[in-house]
């Protein structure tokens, strides 16, 4: 059986449901395929879920402190099983109203299976075969699973497994130092497991500057986290009650229950049959994309976390807008315009901004820079939430933020008075004048801003 379509979108992760939208609206005929769970990683195993248990481990670790505010609590419990049951729940409802609104959605035609490649213009979705002008491909990625040895001798977890959990495990050992793996150390630790982080590099988040690094590694001990790096020949052996993993030659195993996998992701990209449509990957598998994000192959786009632009649900959303942009709207928007922007959802958390001050360094450009610990914004103070800090970095010769971290209460929010600021191309003073609310995290960032000083 065939159809012909005008659009065929492979996978309805972030950007696919919003672009069938767009399209339909423009009176195009679109299939829209997925072979799992509509929503795409956020919905379902990425953001929604994660976040919703990063909340109620926040809520366990406040009411652990309560006493620090004057209010007494009983013994404080954690129900595994109700926590998931409303992660479920809200993961679910958000799924379904995606799924309603394509179902309803005129001229898009939902098509459940995995698509294959059989020629450019032509996808094979079990025994129907779909031809349209235009493909655009949103498939996403997944876990790495790395080559450890003796790893296969147990049960182990990923990002997706993890949510499945009704109980709590008693040690937590997880392989990993990089953003799932740090979030999810920390929210099993407010749960009350035991939990051990191994890193194989010499510090935790190691994309980020070393002075964050150190910070979040002090942020996760200071809470009971014992933190493991330089764990460069990890190996597992299963034991009676679950495994031990030694980190490295010579040390002594760390006894786990159970076993969390965190060291990467990668592309979906292995089983779609792109050869048979020409379209070219990278040596990682990403599919190869110019600055609007269109394939080798001019009729194919790629969106989301298999084109390596970016593997967050907002970079994805944004791939979408260009795409359409470029299509329906006749205004030429480009993946370079956008700067790099993401949050680690440790608690505090962590908002970035552009470069990082290593980067600065690096490029050999003349800067300035602002710092200002927690402990001196008011607002951090008032909560009970001192730890970490924030920093700006301006181009010296433009007077143009370049780059800024807010690792600290409200970080993930207040870093996008500078992004936009940013965005505007416009000097620092334009945010260093700017009046801001009292009390606030925001306006500490003038501040900062006000007493800049070279970097060195």
């Amino acid at each position: 059986m065939s159809a012909h379509f005008d659009a065929v979108i492979v996978g309805a992760g972030q950007a696919g449901p919003s672009l069938a939208g767009r399209l339909t609206a423009a009176g195009q005929r679109v299939a829209i395929v997925e072979r799992k769970l509509i929503g795409g990683t956020c919905v379902n195993n990425g953001c929604i879920p994660t976040k919703t248990l990063v909340a109620s481990a926040h809520v366990a670790q406040l009411a652990r402190r309560s006493s620090e505010y004057g209010v007494a609590t009983g013994w404080i419990s954690v129900d595994m099983a109700k926590i998931k049951d409303r992660k479920d729940g809200i993961v679910l409802a958000d799924r379904n109203g995606v799924e309603d609104w394509l179902e309803g959605m005129d001229g898009c035609t939902v098509v459940r299976g995995h698509a294959r490649f059989i020629d450019p213009h032509t996808v094979a979705v079990d025994d129907q075969e779909l031809h349209a002008e235009r493909i655009f491909l949103n498939v996403g990625g997944r876990a790495v699973v790395p080559d450890i040895p003796g790893l296969d001798e147990v049960d182990y977890l990923t990002n997706v497994s993890i949510l499945e959990l009704d109980t709590l495990p008693t040690h937590l050992v997880i392989v990993g130092g990089s953003y799932i793996a740090l979030e999810f150390a920390q929210m099993y630790r407010r749960f009350g497991s035991a939990v051990t982080v191994v890193e194989r590099g010499p510090r935790l988040a190691s994309r980020e500057d070393e002075d964050v690094s150190a910070t979040i590694k002090e942020i996760l001990e200071a809470e009971g986290i014992e933190i493991i790096v330089n764990a460069d020949d990890v190996r597992i052996a299963k034991t009676d009650n679950g495994f031990e993993l030694t980190a490295r030659a010579g040390a002594d195993p760390i006894p786990g229950s159970h076993l969390l996998l965190a060291v990467g992701r990668r592309p979906n990209t292995d089983d779609l049959g792109l050869d048979a449509a020409g379209v070219q990957t990278d040596a990682r598998g990403y599919i190869v994309v110019d600055d609007a994000l269109k394939t080798n192959v001019d009729h194919i786009w790629a969106m989301g976390d298999c084109n390596g632009k970016g593997a967050f649900t907002h970079t994805s959303y944004n791939d979408y807008e260009i795409v359409a942009a470029n299509l329906l709207d006749d205004d030429p928007r480009r993946v370079s315009d956008r700067i790099t922007t993401y949050a680690l959802y440790i608690d505090p958390p962590l908002g970035r901004a552009g470069m990082t001050v290593g980067e600065v360094r690096a490029s050999g450009r003349k800067a300035l820079i602002g710092r200002r610990p927690m402990t001196k914004v008011g607002r951090a103070v008032e909560k009970g939430e001192t730890q970490g800090f924030m920093q700006v970095v301006v181009d010296a010769e433009t007077d143009q933020i370049i780059g800024a971290t807010i690792l600290g209460v409200g970080g993930d929010e207040a870093i996008h008075a500078i992004l936009d600021v940013m965005s505007a191309k416009a000097p620092y003073t334009t945010l260093s004048r700017t009046m801001h609310i009292h009390p606030t995290v925001s306006e500490l960032i003038p501040t900062v801003l006000q007493e800049m000083t070279p970097l060195k």
